[in-house]
């Protein structure tokens, strides 16, 4: 299928299935508007064949191009379709497997994904090592046929509705050497979760408690050790081909400040009008750099990865301070009590985080000063 083809076969089918009560649910700071109804949206899309674009044919995926998906997250911004909730185990831990899962891994959890039957949640960042994942403490033991998890992450993203959670654990010695990647149920004694209140009055990130929590010898990613490695190739995938999806979102919200602008008048302003054309051609640049770094595998190198990461995260709280000066004063105040946000005011607080999430700027331009220009190290205390 030509890429026009396709284009017109995802447009047509989102036309016919995203009604206006679904248009322009959930994103990030509103994933609990509507879950239910996004959760049965996501499973038609599965059903029809539009979920794991990318995945090889053999893993259930339909081995669209790069330019393909591209169409796709461009199509579902444009018909303004509800924000998917298997993102995790779609656009992150299904890649992962398919790299590094065995095969029974594979057999037992990659359908799954493909049909939306399980979410995922990603255990990553702890209270002690929150972008610095070298430093995780939770631990896992093996207890007989089964590993035995004790400890806590945090800024756990959806974990209150998640089945699983792919857990970077330390089953060894200090370091990179000693961490695993375990593949964990949620729903079990020893598992439980904590919503952290954001200043956007929502809870989508949350506290993940292991207490004596289980799972099965097998459920190791990669071999035991094998965690860092493993770990990495996640977030590559994640900074990979899904970021142009994330991407396509910007664009829309872009658009709504520059109509906004427009129409109440503060385009009118010069110093306004400059900032709001240096948003176009940042998000421009953007996308072109992510674009060039992808190549044709979908996947960036970790230099890569962190200039990327730097460049949208800074962008996009550059967008929710913009949208606020569009505002004006009148941003200032909620729309109605007790904590009512408009769409712009919502996006300014939760991109607060956007620098911090995912990996700090801090990190991301410490990676940077030491694969790509050569420093040294810097010294820990």
């Amino acid at each position: 299928m030509d890429d026009g083809e396709f284009r017109r076969e995802v447009r047509s089918w989102l036309t016919e299935n995203v009604t206006a009560d679904l248009r322009g649910l959930g994103g990030p700071g509103r994933e609990h508007e509507g879950f239910e109804a996004r959760l049965d949206f996501h499973r038609a899309l599965a059903a029809a064949g539009w979920t794991c674009l990318g995945w090889p044919p053999e893993h259930g995926g339909r081995g669209a191009s790069l330019a393909q998906q591209v169409i796709f997250h461009t199509e579902y911004a444009r018909a303004e379709a509800p924000a998917r909730v298997g993102y995790m185990g779609e656009e992150l831990l299904g890649p992962t497997l398919i790299a590094f899962g065995t095969p029974s891994q594979q057999r037992r959890f990659l359908p799954r994904i493909r049909a939306v039957g399980e979410l995922w949640c990603q255990g990553y960042s702890e209270p002690g090592a929150g972008s610095d994942l070298a430093a995780v403490s939770t631990r896992a033991r093996l207890d007989g046929g089964e590993w035995v998890i004790t400890g806590q992450k945090v800024w756990t993203s959806m974990a209150h509705v998640a089945d699983w959670c792919f857990a970077l654990v330390r089953t060894g010695s200090p370091g990179h050497a000693g961490l695993s990647y375990l593949l964990v149920p949620m729903r079990q004694p020893g598992v439980t979760v904590r919503p952290i209140r954001q200043l956007t009055g929502t809870s989508e990130f949350n506290e993940v408690f292991f207490d004596g929590a289980r799972t099965s010898a097998d459920l190791v990613v990669g071999g035991v050790g094998e965690g860092w490695r493993v770990a990495m190739g996640t977030l590559a995938f994640e900074r990979g081909a899904a970021t142009l999806g994330h991407q396509v979102g910007f664009q829309r919200e872009l658009d709504r400040v520059l109509e906004a602008a427009r129409s109440g008048g503060a385009a009118r302003d010069p110093l306004l009008r400059d900032k709001l054309a240096r948003a176009v051609i940042g998000l421009d640049v953007l996308r072109a750099h992510t674009l060039s770094v992808l190549g044709s595998t979908g996947a960036m190198s970790g230099p890569d990865a962190s200039v990327v990461k730097l460049l949208w995260a800074r962008w996009h709280r550059d967008l929710g301070e913009l949208a606020m000066d569009v505002l004006g004063a009148p941003g200032l105040v909620a729309g109605g009590p007790p904590y009512e946000l408009g769409d712009f005011q919502r996006l300014f607080l939760f991109s607060r985080a956007d620098t911090i999430y995912g990996g700090s700027d801090e990190i991301q331009r410490t990676i940077i000063a030491q694969r790509v220009l050569g420093l040294p190290r810097q010294a820990r205390p």
